[in-house]
């Protein structure tokens, strides 16, 4: 049961205090699950997150879902969900029922012009976190993570396209990359010998 609270607080503390959605989140989870709780390792999330960001559903939540049921199974999963989506519904809950009329006022417009900035920040953090433990940098990586900006933003093509392309890629070319690239390596360090 102890066990079970640590993970609806961790992801309470979460869902209070992030503002922007799921990417906003993402730095946050990451500090919480990786380095301080330690229940994952960096590749670790990175896998989740690609996976979880490949399924229906806002990202938190499955998130949460995924970390919470790596924990401790299904009671973890919905005590992660739990914990996520609490903040969430009581301050909406709050809003309906006292402040009906609160993006009038000049205040909270200032405080979300304000906070607005900082989730871009949260974002183009998560962004290059992730880079990094996807190893961006090698084998090519960059490349198509390059393509897949470029087919979303440019070209306009779902992003579940992209991550099914990328998949495939992973699947049937990666393999051969990896082994030009090494070979290439190899034959270089070779050759200054």
């Amino acid at each position: 049961m102890k066990r079970l609270l640590e993970i609806f607080w961790v992801f309470f503390k979460i869902g209070l205090f992030t503002i922007g959605g799921g990417y906003a989140m993402l730095p946050i989870i990451q500090k919480e699950v990786v380095e301080t709780k330690g229940w994952m390792t960096d590749e670790e999330f990175l896998d989740a997150i690609s996976l979880t960001n490949s399924l229906p559903g806002p990202l938190a939540t499955n998130s949460a879902t995924f970390v919470g049921y790596r924990v401790a199974q299904i009671p973890g999963a919905l005590a992660a969900v739990a914990g996520a989506a609490a903040p969430s519904v009581i301050i909406i809950l709050l809003i309906a029922m006292v402040f009906q009329n609160i993006m009038e006022y000049p205040i909270v417009n200032c405080i979300f012009e304000g906070i607005r900035p900082a989730v871009v920040a949260l974002i183009l953090y998560a962004v290059i976190k992730l880079a990094k433990s996807a190893k961006v940098a090698e084998y090519f990586n960059w490349l198509v993570a390059l393509l897949g900006f470029l087919a979303i933003a440019v070209l306009g093509l779902h992003p579940i396209a992209v991550v099914v392309c990328a998949a495939v890629y992973g699947l049937f070319l990666r393999t051969h990359v990896v082994r030009a690239v090494d070979a290439r390596k190899a034959q270089k360090g070779g050759d200054e010998k």
